[in-house]
């Protein structure tokens, strides 16, 4: 699978719930998830993840406790 390769890049996919991953940047994303605008080597897109994911809740989660 491609989780061990270190050689890949990837990119950072979202989904509709605002919830993000990873993928490899040269296939399609998955179904239900767009590409967030990050893409590199693994650990670059984890990283960016972390700063960037600070809320792990879903977003009707979030929304449906700001109501």
């Amino acid at each position: 699978m491609f989780d061990d390769a270190l050689d890949l890049d990837y990119k950072v996919v979202l989904n509709d719930e605002e919830q993000y991953s990873i993928w490899p940047a040269d296939r399609e994303s998955p179904a239900g998830w767009r590409e967030a605008g990050k893409q590199g080597p693994k650990p670059d897109c984890l990283e960016w993840i972390e700063r960037t994911w600070t809320d792990m809740r879903p977003r009707s989660l979030r929304e449906a406790m700001d109501h």
